[in-house]
């Protein structure tokens, strides 16, 4: 007995211990994590509805689901499981009911099921499928987004056109105007138009006809189109320009709820986009850019009037840059997201005082929600350590709570350090802020590899997120400290900051990143100098390229869907409106500046060993990009090697392909570094 007694006391303190032994994250624990997206509250405020998106690697695809929590807390329950897409929710006004967009029978449609339980019901029928799914707030419309043939005036006439385009032999191609394919796919003629339906089931009515896109094919909102609270009129967002390739002027019309003549409500140059009635029907809340033909404007925050016409700029001269949107139910006050040095940041601010609180200012936080009554705010929340879950707190930034645990159990198993904030001084002392992240079994006295990420964009930035694409722990995971600095061009620190990368590719942004290694490499005794990789995509891959031509310091990059041909890129991309900015004019206008920041003037001093990777449906980054690239490295005799994807774009998405693309990344990292 004394022998039994001191065996159970030895496995009651070891037992524990050895249950909280964590393992490096690998690709299985990232594909199978929980994707959650969308949470819509329920009219009575007591429920949120939510989407869950998981990723099969068996058999590579996608799956989502809608679910149930309480916004006060408590089980989550499932309430769709059909294979497919199963998203975008929107309650009925007596919360009853929810409506959705959902792929179950091989299209995209609306459906609706009972909260309660029951059986889903199809709402529409339209040939050419819906995404986008808005609703009324009286209950009676539902309005969503379809692609037509401009030309078609029925349903019929859509379906027809597709039919013999599927059937006939001939696959050949005939355009009159740019762009004619975006981001991955072909236009073939076709328009996004707006539609609303009533929700008793008629027949959808095209609110935007004509040969003109809404939403926009670029540079709109989270959601560019909205109904009006008494459902009488809609708001949209379009782009009129004769040639869209070259335009940011998306303007915002308003149009009767049964159709009519559209009438414009905005007339700046620049970018629009995103209309949001208040409430109270008075206003329509938008966002604003000031300076046409650029993609990367600060995005102010607007009210227009509905009685007046007159249009009141909510956020002119602030620091921030308005990303999604949310009115409070008495319409005094909104709340928006931001980039914020690092951060996505939530903030709210006041019609009447115009002044930004600042509610919640670490982490990345979005997809934002006010509850019924005004007290909460429901929103999503993630980390460069934590896959993202729904938390609330009250509309003053105070009591925050989490709502989901999306990935507990399998995020208790991994290690998974935080991301360390630092800054130091860039290119002409200005102060630039940078990420570290720790590998699993971090041990301060030993020497560690580096990998160090740029972002793309270049507008963009490293925010605290879990990037799936673009994982730091994957990369810590194999043993690595991973760097990730936001240089010129980036977001979040100012407008000044962001613009400062335009005309000036590789300037001031590669001063800022040299600078950064140097001061990473000076300052952490446990990174090794002598060893480390380099990785981005887009404009992170242009970088990779930049730098192959103007250091040795990397011991190997990897480039995914980089700019290397300046001219090239402005030929095939079908944003000209982008490198025109940019580069200040269009190629044959200013092919100096075009040529002084191609890496193809300097593939002479390639040296260091380079992946290359690019997929053919890449239209944003033509795929000859990459392929020039490859041969200008065998030319040389520069190791490398091309991971080529015959069926992805911009991004890696499918689940097989993301595997191969995560295992030749790192074992390529390893080769070099290890």
């Amino acid at each position: 007995m004394k022998r039994l007694a001191i065996i159970i006391f030895v496995l009651a303190f070891t037992l524990p211990v050895a249950s909280q032994v964590k393992r490096p994250l690998s690709f299985d624990d990232l594909i199978s994590m929980g994707r959650i997206s969308d949470p819509q509250i329920s009219p009575d405020g007591r429920t949120i509805a939510f989407v869950v998106t998981y990723h099969s690697k068996s058999e590579n695809s996608t799956n989502s689901n809608i679910y149930l929590v309480p916004l006060a807390g408590g089980s989550i329950r499932q309430l769709t499981s059909a294979k497919g897409q199963n998203a975008n929710p929107k309650w009925s006004p007596d919360g009853r009911t929810l409506f959705f967009v959902s792929s179950r029978d091989g299209e995209s449609q609306v459906w609706k099921i009972p909260v309660g339980g029951g059986e889903a019901q199809k709402v529409t029928t339209i040939s050419t499928g819906v995404s986008g799914l808005v609703h009324s707030r009286d209950g009676k419309w539902l309005g969503f987004s379809s692609e037509i043939y401009p030309d078609c005036v029925t349903d019929d006439c859509n379906k027809k056109k597709n039919e013999e385009m599927a059937r006939s032999k001939v696959k050949a191609k005939m355009f009159e105007s740019l762009p004619y394919r975006v981001w991955n796919h072909w236009k073939d003629g076709k328009r996004s138009h707006f539609f609303v339906q009533r929700t008793s089931g008629d027949g959808a009515i095209d609110l935007t006809t004509g040969d003109y896109d809404t939403p926009p094919i670029d540079l709109g909102g989270y959601v560019d189109y909205d109904i009006s609270p008494d459902g009488k009129e809609a708001v949209f967002t379009r782009n009129t320009d004769p040639m869209l390739a070259i335009s940011t002027n998306n303007d915002l019309f308003i149009v009767p709820i049964e159709g009519g003549t559209p009438k414009r409500i905005t007339t700046n140059p620049a970018n629009d986009n995103q209309p949001l009635y208040s409430p109270d029907g008075k206003y329509i809340a938008y966002r604003r850019m000031e300076r046409a033909g650029f993609e990367a404007d600060q995005q102010e925050l607007v009210l227009y009037e509905r009685a007046t016409g007159n249009h009141i700029n909510l956020t002119r001269g602030s620091a921030y840059s308005v990303g999604e949107v949310a009115w409070s139910p008495d319409s005094k006050s909104l709340t928006f997201d931001a980039d914020d040095k690092g951060s996505h940041s939530i903030f709210r601010i006041g019609i009447a005082d115009r002044m930004i609180v600042p509610l919640i200012t670490n982490g990345y936080n979005r997809s934002l929600r006010i509850a019924p009554d005004g007290k909460k705010i429901v929103f999503i929340r993630e980390s460069m350590n934590r896959p993202a879950d729904m938390f609330t707190m009250d509309v003053s930034g105070k009591n925050l709570s989490q709502l989901t645990f999306l990935n507990r159990e399998r995020v208790a198993e991994l290690e998974m350090h935080p991301a360390e904030g630092f800054w130091f001084d860039g290119a002409g002392g200005t102060k630039v802020h940078g990420w570290l992240v720790k590998p699993p079994s971090f041990d301060p006295a030993k020497k560690y590899p580096m990998v160090y990420l740029v972002h793309g964009g270049p507008q963009g930035q490293w925010g605290d997120q879990f990037h799936f694409r673009w994982s730091a722990q994957m990369f810590a995971a194999r043993g690595y400290v991973v760097v990730l600095v936001n240089p010129r061009g980036s977001t979040g620190y100012g407008q000044q900051f962001t613009d400062e990368i335009s005309g000036d590719w590789g300037g001031k942004v590669y001063e800022d990143l040299m600078k950064g290694l140097d001061y990473v490499v000076n300052t952490y005794d446990y990174v090794d100098g002598n060893r480390i990789a380099a990785a981005g995509a887009s404009y992170g891959g242009y970088m990779m390229n930049w730098m192959a031509g103007h250091t040795d310091r990397f011991r190997c990059m990897v480039t995914h869907a980089g700019v290397y041909n300046l001219a090239s890129m402005y030929g095939t991309t079908e944003e000209l409106w982008f490198p025109e900015w940019e580069f200040k004019g269009t190629y044959y206008e200013n092919p100096e500046l075009y040529k002084k920041w191609s890496p193809l003037e300097y593939a002479s001093n390639f040296r260091t060993p380079t992946l290359v990777v690019h997929g053919q449906l890449d239209y944003r980054v033509d795929i000859s990009e990459g392929f020039q690239l490859f041969t200008a490295l065998q030319r040389q005799g520069v190791k490398s090697k091309m991971l080529y994807f015959p069926d992805e774009g911009h991004w890696v998405g499918k689940p097989q392909n993301a595997e191969l693309w995560w295992k030749t990344v790192l074992d390529w990292i390893d080769e070099h570094t290890k």
